[in-house]
């Protein structure tokens, strides 16, 4: 269950917090977020300033200037001796991408450093780009978090499952939960646990490097999560089951449920999902709190046997793949004209099936 939060206390003779040291380290602390706010803002309007100034003055206006190699050149020369090294070509190059990607300096997100910007430069695609700055605002990511996300393709896994109108909402307002379907990425990305899609390793391998590496796993889970437990034990009469990962979503307020398997999805592991959320459900999910989810992480998964194991109507047990390496777009497209496919013929296999029963 969840642990309830912290209370302010104050204890007998003491200070309440905000009495003491504390409140000015506080309050330093964020004068120091303030400060660094302020210098990062400066650097991001200055480089658009310098990527303006290459492209309109020193090009003319022109996209790319035919002599753009020695213009950078001479210019990086001029500037590096007048303001140092962080004037190089490389960094020149980077602020001419960066005024001709974002032309209209109000447009620019002050909540995003040089560096976020330069992670930015790197995404080809508009739409791609658009959800990337719009997420890192939202989820106040670190540097770090954006070139993960960036390098596993989050957008294009996300926008896999999802129609034109979905994708465009997905680009212009980032990730949102609304229901508990938001939650799930299929494929999921886990190569920060270091494991082989080619080695031999049990389900508890994999239990054990998403645990060692839990804030990483937690990144890839997305937004709202907060982890409860391993191997959370269910006793049914004399019988004992154990759920592999359990966590908490603040945002559909519920609990999500995680079970791993190596190899490809059964209805067996549905049945026994469907067994853990209706026991969740039933005896520890609160009133006020949303029924849980249940999501089986698997190697490989057949849409028929998903579709015809589960009720219909489902919408708290799912089944994603995961993948031990970082996919490539091509990997990528490939798996959604075969879930498509998948889709299709199950779609068809159930009309079929209605006609006939007419």
């Amino acid at each position: 269950m969840l642990a309830a939060r912290p209370r302010n206390v104050v204890r007998s003779g003491g200070r309440r917090p905000s009495d003491g040291p504390a409140a000015h380290g506080r309050e330093g602390s964020a004068a120091g977020r303030l400060a660094a706010g302020t210098v990062n803002t400066v650097m991001v309007d200055a480089y658009w300033e310098v990527g303006r100034a290459i492209v309109e003055d020193e090009q003319a206006g022109k996209q790319r200037a035919s002599y753009g190699k020695r213009v950078l050149e001479g210019l990086a020369g001029r500037l590096q001796a007048e303001f140092g090294k962080g004037y190089d070509p490389s960094n020149l190059h980077n602020m001419r991408a960066f005024f001709m990607t974002y032309p209209i300096r109000d447009a620019l997100r002050r909540e995003l450093s040089w560096t976020h910007y330069r992670l930015l430069l790197r995404v080809d695609d508009p739409a791609a780009r658009a959800f990337y700055e719009t997420q890192a605002v939202n989820a106040r990511w670190a540097t770090r978090e954006p070139e993960r996300q960036i390098n596993s393709l989050l957008f294009e896994r996300l926008a896999l499952s999802r129609d034109k109108a979905g994708v465009i909402a997905l680009a212009q307002k980032g990730h949102e939960i609304t229901r508990p379907s938001d939650l799930v990425k299929d494929p999921m990305v886990l190569e920060f646990t270091g494991l082989r899609q080619d080695e031999r390793f049990r389900e508890s391998d994999l239990e054990q490097a998403l645990i060692g590496k839990l804030q990483l796993f937690l990144l890839e889970l997305g937004k709202g999560f907060a982890f409860m437990g391993r191997q959370q034990r269910i006793s049914l009469d004399s019988e004992h089951f154990f759920i592999d990962l359990v966590f908490y979503n603040r945002l559909t307020r519920s609990f999500v449920l995680l079970d791993l398997k190596v190899g490809k999805l059964t209805h067996q592991d549905l049945g026994q999902m469907q067994m853990y959320v209706n026991y969740y459900q039933r005896e520890l999910t609160a009133p006020d709190e949303n029924p849980p989810i249940g999501i089986v992480l698997c190697t490989d998964k057949s849409e028929a046997v998903v579709r015809y194991a589960l009720p219909e109507g489902n919408s708290q047990i799912f089944a994603s793949r995961y993948k031990l390496h970082l996919p490539t777009e091509e990997e990528l497209a490939a798996e959604l004209q075969r879930e498509r496919r998948q889709i299709e013929f199950v779609e068809r296999l159930g009309r079929d099936a209605m006609d006939d029963g007419e």
